[in-house]
């Protein structure tokens, strides 16, 4: 039986939205289409007629997942520019760092990126810079002539290696979990060019995050 186009997009949009979730808490390499397609409520026949195989139905949730983190960062502004620092305290809180399937696909895949084809890769590349012309735009906003693309991608770069490594040491040493999301916190101001200030201790977040 035909179905209409409405339904087969509300289909795809369902298989790439439990894509992302499974791929984020799981692994790319570590869920199969079978529990994709039950995940999304449809069929595995239903999978094979959006994606031509499971690397295109990655790289079609990855960029779902970027685009999520794009949005958040970009909730709250001012003058035009995302406000970071609330951002930032988001990104590096224990909310994020306990909940794969609705946070950074880029904290949750990081490890395994490379594993992965070209396209993947690309993807992931792209949207790691996305991230980082916003906080290259901030530091160059707050001290010009600085290296600010320089500092940018190590802003970036720790915000998803910290949260990598405290989901990594949570269980067996959440201490030394909590202890990587604070100094990270403490220590990004300063890339930032930013007024260091005292952090309190890393906090679950009821709202929204990275």
């Amino acid at each position: 039986m035909r179905i209409s186009k409405e339904k087969a997009a509300d289909n795809r949009a369902a298989l790439i939205r439990a894509a992302s979730k499974l791929f984020r808490e799981r692994g790319i390499d570590g869920v199969g289409v079978a529990e994709i397609s039950k995940e999304a409520g449809l069929t595995h026949g239903a999978l094979y007629a959006h994606f031509r195989s499971k690397e295109e139905l990655a790289l079609a949730a990855l960029s779902y997942g970027l685009e999520q983190s794009n949005s958040r960062m970009y909730a709250a502004t001012s003058d035009g520019m995302p406000d970071l620092a609330r951002f930032l305290d988001r990104y590096l809180s224990l909310d994020s760092r306990d909940d794969y399937g609705d946070r950074c696909p880029m904290a949750a895949s990081a490890s395994e990126i490379g594993r992965q084809d070209t396209t993947i890769s690309a993807r992931f590349a792209e949207g790691y810079m996305v991230m980082v012309r916003a906080f290259e735009r901030q530091i160059e906003h707050d001290a010009p002539g600085s290296d600010a693309l320089a500092r940018a991608m190590v802003v970036v770069a720790t915000l998803i290696g910290s949260v990598a490594v405290a989901r990594g040491a949570a269980k067996g040493n959440p201490a030394v979990s909590d202890q990587v999301l604070q100094a990270a916190r403490g220590l990004l101001d300063e890339l930032m060019l930013a007024h260091p200030q005292a952090r309190a201790p890393a906090r679950r977040d009821d709202r929204p995050a990275a």
